[in-house]
């Protein structure tokens, strides 16, 4: 075996550490690189060997899990004392330490039951335990320090160099929040340095456009902790900003013919029963009880709009058939996963329904594949797909499940659109298409999603009258292009860094008169601004000229105009345009064109 070599990829596609690998195996070898794959094992070790080097400060500490996610890793433990950032450094000192001892990594298993045996004194090695339906469990040792684990592992603790404990955390024990709360710290890892560099390069330039900290400097929106947890309130420049894009999805969803419906927020708990979310997504549900029934708030908008398409009788010739509504909907978020706007517990969809028939599912999945691809390339976002199948907890048939799945796979082959598969992670009502975004900084986001179902209008015996007089059953394709309002307005404020387009700013111009003569004239350009829909103020606060210009250039507003006796009297205005760091002088004719050809780019 190579010393490059850290794990294999198995036929089946799992990734398994050298130990694991059995005879004669035809795998493939995994190099000790930055590929998903052996980053996989990297940052699964590396999170072992953090848990060790807690282990060594800390005596007792006690383990729960420590998985690899996206951004890196993490461990879950319990520790007497309270560890915070200013230990990070302390604690990574220390795996540096065993790092120089060069432990091997061995696996060794035993029966389930000498496993209970074996941690019997340790409550979250026996959580850990009750998880675990094998016979058998697998433990790594490395010195002194060994914890249940399937692996994969690096063959020895010399592979694990270039890492970096990122942040401490409260987390509640198996995601339960009615359970203890332990402490989680993060970290991440990489094959080499200057991976490890320039990952630590974009985290310090995602905290500097966090959209929680912008939101507050621009005045965009705000949290209440006392009116409730995960519950946004809009600041005046937030709402306009919010309400600008609205509009211009307004205009682009008429412009494809979709019809715009509204349903209540609030169902009754049968038609929840029905659908099938109530069995399947019950627990993200608000539900209360009124005149001695049980009702549900909405967490998705669909039942809405079936009950409308149902309203009246339907015809092939009525499809496809397009309902949008920026739908509110509430979800019960545990309050350890809730993120300012990204992750709250009342948001808005963009949320659309098309009624079609099966042969008409390829063309309305492209036309929403167009409809995504206008959208991000206005926003400037590069953009992949992920078929998402079947998870553990749905409803419907297999076949029904894998021809919905064929019809999204030959819709995107028909274009040669590329794309992955998400096995497992699907709705519980049918497959779908997630659309996965990439900001400035290379960070994904998971956004708009196209999902076809069959099985919602089963259940709700939802018709239309065939060609031949016969009554079918349509099919039903959920689709939402930017997901929801508050979490794209977070990730555009992070994208943008709070300068965003001039077609959507909530302030798109200041005017700064250098003194009262010159108000009238401010007040002149203001009002033919505003006729002509673009978000301008005057700066005439008792300040001096370069403060009221620093204030403005601050609230990041696309254009700062001042204007004095030359501008007063030549009808022009002094530009300072933020977007090309530039200064330069028009007529206010020539400036209004320019104001105008900004509004325009906001078109899809």
């Amino acid at each position: 075996m190579s010393e490059n070599i850290i794990g294999y990829l198995d036929k089946e596609g799992r990734i398994i550490d050298t130990q694991s690998a059995p005879e004669n195996c035809e795998c493939k070898p995994i190099a000790y690189d930055n590929s998903p794959e052996a980053l996989e094992i990297i940052r699964h070790s590396t999170a072992h060997l953090m848990a060790q080097a807690i282990k060594e400060l800390y005596p007792s500490a006690k383990f729960f899990v420590g998985p690899v996610v996206d951004e890196g890793f993490y461990y879950d433990f319990r520790v007497d004392e309270k560890i915070g950032e200013e230990d990070l450094k302390r604690i990574e000192k220390k795996m540096k330490e065993l790092i120089k001892k060069k432990y091997a990594i061995e696996k060794y298993t035993l029966p389930r039951s000498e496993a209970l045996e074996k941690f019997k004194e340790d409550d979250l090695k026996q959580a850990v335990l009750s998880r675990i339906d094998s016979d058998e469990v697998s433990i790594y040792k490395q010195g002194d320090f060994e914890d249940l684990c399937r692996g994969p592992h690096v063959p020895s603790l010399r592979f694990l160099h270039h890492f970096k404990l990122t942040r401490v955390a409260g987390a509640y024990l198996g995601g339960d929040e009615n359970a203890e709360m332990l402490t989680r710290i993060y970290g991440v890892a990489f094959a080499d340095k200057e991976s490890l560099k320039n990952y630590l390069t974009m985290l310090e330039e995602a905290k500097r456009r966090d959209h929680r900290k912008l939101g507050a400097e621009l005045g965009l929106f705000m949290f209440n902790e006392e009116a409730g947890s995960g519950l946004p309130f809009w600041l005046p420049k937030g709402a306009k900003l919010r309400y600008k894009l609205e509009q211009l999805l307004h205009k682009a969803h008429l412009d494809r013919d979709y019809l715009p419906v509204r349903g209540p927020e609030i169902l009754k708990a049968d038609m929840w029963r029905t659908s099938g979310h109530y069995a399947c997504y019950g627990e993200n549900m608000y539900l209360t009880e009124i005149d001695e029934q049980e009702y549900g708030i909405k967490p998705m908008n669909c039942i809405g709009h079936i009950l409308i398409f149902k309203q009246t009788p339907k015809s092939y010739r009525d499809l496809p058939l397009r309902f949008y509504e920026y739908g509110v909907v509430h979800r019960h978020e545990k309050s350890g996963v809730l993120h300012g706007l990204l992750r709250v517990r009342e948001f808005t969809q963009d949320d659309a329904h098309i009624f079609c028939r099966p042969d008409q599912i390829a063309d309305e999945v492209l036309q929403v594949v167009e409809f995504v691809d206008s959208v991000m390339k206005l926003f400037g976002f590069e953009y992949s797909m992920e078929i998402a199948t079947k998870p553990d907890k749905a409803i419907g048939d297999d076949a029904v499940w894998e021809l919905a799945t064929d019809g999204l796979k030959q819709a995107l082959k028909s274009r040669n659109l590329p794309y992955t598969i998400d096995e497992g992670g699907g709705a519980f009502y049918g497959p779908k298409i997630d659309i996965k975004i990439t900001d400035a900084i290379g960070r994904k986001w998971q956004c708009g999603t196209v999902q076809v179902d069959f099985n919602l209008p089963e259940r709700f015996e939802v018709e239309y009258v065939a060609e031949d007089n016969s009554r079918r059953r349509p099919v039903m394709i959920h689709r939402a292009i930017l997901g929801s309002f508050e979490r794209f307005i977070g990730i555009l404020t992070e994208h943008y860094a709070g300068e965003f387009p001039f077609f959507i700013a909530p302030l798109q111009v200041i005017v700064v008169p250098i003194g009262d003569a010159h108000l009238a004239y401010a007040e002149e350009l203001r009002s033919r601004m505003r006729a002509i829909g673009v978000d301008a103020e005057i700066s005439s606060k008792n300040e001096s000229l370069n403060k009221r210009i620093r204030n403005a250039e601050k609230q990041r507003v696309p254009y700062v105009i001042v204007v004095g006796d030359e501008e007063v009297n030549n009808r022009s205005v002094a530009v300072r345009n933020r977007r090309t760091r530039e200064q330069y002088n028009l007529s206010f004719d020539q400036f209004m064109v320019e104001l105008a050809n900004q509004l325009h780019e906001g078109t899809i």
